[in-house]
């Protein structure tokens, strides 16, 4: 597993520019006006930087650009990094110029030379959440993640204000790691073992064997696994931050570490990227990781089904019928759309047992909304419009893109079965919706529901503002800002 970089804040020092080693960074708004630090860099350097400052390069830079000055005379550093940043910027800006300046140090110490500048706890958070490395399974030496040491004029103040973020950068971390992770080691097992560990930081944590759930009657859940060697089970996270007589909120994950697409095969190309089947499992660990480690004040429970989804003469096969704990019966058209069984039965239990005042799930759960929204977008469905509302401002405020889609009873009659209650696919046309209709039918009527279709965004082929190429972490911190201003 990964560990965050340490983050330490100390008394803003001009005098400590000159010796430290790695990279000092400075802040200078497009304007160019130079604050303290950057005044003092430029008499260390000769004026190197009232040049840069007037040269053309600077003129074009953008907001959260970082101009590097490498070797600087008159200082011991390897390079003088140049951050781009109004005096008060808004803390999305904040955050990618944070990002942009961890991604420039290359596991290098960087003292940040902050003042009094506004934002630092998102500049911070964007420095920590970029500088992520996964190198678990790697046997040469890491160049390793540095440190991050910032000068500012009030540091208790600043690290008192970074400490919550800190606890969500920690959240995004495991989220990451659990979904970087290839499934001969996150086994069901294994991924049930690490949520039990959490219990250290106060959470409350329960694994429900195979056995329980064939008597709470999970049988769509449990025919998803019956392929596979690695048990079934549904671990839940209880997180009892708020009044004692409050209804928790209920967050539901997808966690199938390995999806071959049952005896409905998927193609060889690109199976190998099936390990981030478990996505939404892991936002919702990650998410109680951060919920507890900030000491959230509201109560919260996470609810995870884990399974593999495999072929074998034991393997559920297409036209085959299962009854759901609700009740309804279910025609197994396509054993590949396996996601909506697992958390139809995991979003009915949690009802039942919870009666939460609302409730999210997360899924990597069909490849039609990547077709519709690329890796820019989460889908988001809900039957609530003030409770989607709430979350897609918790996400926009985060900076992590989410677009409503669109639900309705035509797409809800594509599910209709011949010889069952419904089928678990509805064609081809709006796969993403269809699959958001089949949750739907195990929502009750009184329960505020949103399913966020997380497969473009969990995992990406490419670096992100926050991340490198891989897993991202997306919806920890837009979950935890949920909760934070609806919850607490």
């Amino acid at each position: 597993m990964s560990s965050l970089i340490p983050v330490r804040f100390q008394e803003f020092d001009l005098d400590a520019m000159a010796q430290a080693e790695g990279r000092v960074a400075i802040i200078i708004p497009s304007d160019g006006k130079m604050n303290p630090a950057a005044r003092r860099a430029n008499r260390l350097t000769k004026g190197a930087v009232a040049r840069l400052v007037e040269s053309e390069k600077f003129g074009k830079s953008k907001t959260g650009d970082v101009i590097s000055m490498a070797w600087p005379a008159g200082m011991a550093a390897e390079a003088l990094d140049v951050v781009v940043l109004p005096r008060r910027p808004e803390a999305d800006e904040a955050r990618k110029a944070g990002a942009a300046l961890a991604k420039s140090a290359v596991g290098k110490d960087m003292l940040v030379m902050v003042g009094n500048q506004a934002q630092t706890e998102n500049l911070a958070l964007g420095m920590v959440l970029r500088s992520y490395d996964f190198n678990a399974h790697k046997t040469k030496d890491s160049e390793g993640s540095g440190s991050i040491t910032i000068g500012h004029s009030k540091p208790k103040e600043a690290e008192a204000e970074f400490a919550p973020l800190y606890a969500i950068a920690d959240g995004v971390r495991m989220t990451r790691d659990l979904t970087n992770e290839p499934a001969n080691v996150l086994t069901t097992t294994e991924f049930a073992d690490r949520l039990v560990e959490m219990q250290e930081l106060g959470l409350e944590v329960e694994v429900l064997e195979e056995d329980k759930l064939a008597e709470l009657g999970m049988r769509t859940l449990l025919s998803v696994g019956q392929g596979s060697a690695s048990p079934s089970k549904v671990v839940v996270m209880h997180w009892n931050g708020g009044d004692k007589d409050d209804a928790p909120l209920a967050l539901v994950g997808k966690g199938v570490v390995f999806d071959t697409g049952g005896i409905s095969l998927k193609p060889a190309g690109g199976m190998e990227d099936m390990t981030m089947d478990m996505g939404g499992a892991g936002v919702v660990a990650g998410t109680m990781r951060a919920l507890a480690k900030r000491k959230a004040k509201a109560n919260v429970v996470g609810l995870v089904g884990l399974v593999e989804n495999m072929p074998s003469g034991n393997a559920t096969r297409p036209g085959d019928v299962v009854k759901s704990m609700k009740g309804d019966t279910v025609e197994i058209i396509n054993t590949d759309a396996e996601g909506r069984l697992v958390l139809c039965d995991v979003m009915w239990y949690a009802q039942e047992r919870f009666k939460p005042v609302g409730m999210i799930d997360l899924a990597t759960l069909t490849g039609a909304i990547i077709i519709g929204l690329g890796h820019e977008n989460a889908g988001v469905f809900s039957n609530n419009d003030t409770f989607c509302d709430a979350f897609l401002k918790s996400a926009r405020a985060e900076d992590e893109g989410a677009w409503r889609m669109p639900l309705g009873d035509a797409y809800d009659k594509l599910l209709k079965s011949r010889i069952a209650d419904m089928k678990n696919v509805g064609g081809r046309p709006a796969g993403s919706i269809t699959a958001a209709q089949f949750l739907q039918r195990f929502v009750k009527e009184d329960t505020p529901w949103i399913h966020l279709d997380i497969a473009g965004v969990a995992s990406v082929s490419s670096e992100t503002s926050y991340a490198p190429k891989g897993a991202t972490g997306w919806g920890v911190r837009a979950l935890s800002r949920f909760v934070q201003d609806n919850f607490e």
